[in-house]
């Protein structure tokens, strides 16, 4: 009886590590489609989701989503921008005022810039800034970030009642096996907040 049960158990144990698989296979599959797809048109608002900061100067990485989203803007698809991001442990500088500052700096009026400064992960900045827009009267967004992190942005912003078009940052080319354990973790991030885990 003893040796029935213990197979039982790993069969359960097999099927379930393999239903997973096949899940974070199809995510990742779904959010290499997204990464390269360009949705951008008139919306209310484009949000810039916040990566690393130095010492007030925004990292590469956010540098190019801060001037994809300021394209987008001097396209006219949308009269505001949004930064997120919050201090990372920096003592004097937020993302998010990063970005507002660098905007600015590029002509943008101060008062097209709404910033969302006390988030520490994708999961809080879009929760925060779906709470900013809806308080704003905000319903429609581009949001622009690196192109594996569009799909499972989207997601969450869609969760906030939001109408979401993604719009990726250009960025040269990576190696395969990177773009592919880019998607994995994403997809990994996505279903871990599909059952309530925040990452």
């Amino acid at each position: 009886m003893k040796r029935v049960l213990w197979i039982a158990l790993a069969a359960v144990a097999l099927t379930a590590s393999g239903m997973a698989l096949v899940s974070v296979a199809y995510v990742a599959r779904r959010i290499e489609q997204q990464s390269t797809r360009d949705e951008a048109r008139r919306a209310d608002v484009i949000l810039v989701l916040g990566a690393a900061e130095y010492n007030g100067r925004p990292s590469p990485v956010f540098r190019a989503r801060l001037d994809h989203a300021l394209e987008l803007y001097h396209r006219g698809l949308a009269r505001l921008l949004m930064t997120t991001g919050g201090s990372g442990g920096d003592p004097v500088f937020t993302e998010g005022g990063v970005g507002r500052s660098y905007l600015i700096a590029q002509g943008v009026p101060s008062e097209r810039i709404v910033v969302e400064s006390e988030a520490g992960s994708t999961v809080e900045s879009t929760a925060m800034a779906g709470e900013i827009m809806h308080r704003m009267g905000l319903r429609s967004v581009i949001v622009v970030s690196d192109g594996y992190h569009i799909y499972r942005a989207k997601r969450m912003l869609n969760f906030e009642g939001l109408k979401v078009y993604g719009s990726p940052r250009k960025e040269a080319p990576h190696p395969p096996w990177r773009e592919r354990w880019n998607y994995v973790k994403q997809a990994v991030g996505y279903l871990l907040w599909r059952t309530g885990v925040a990452m």
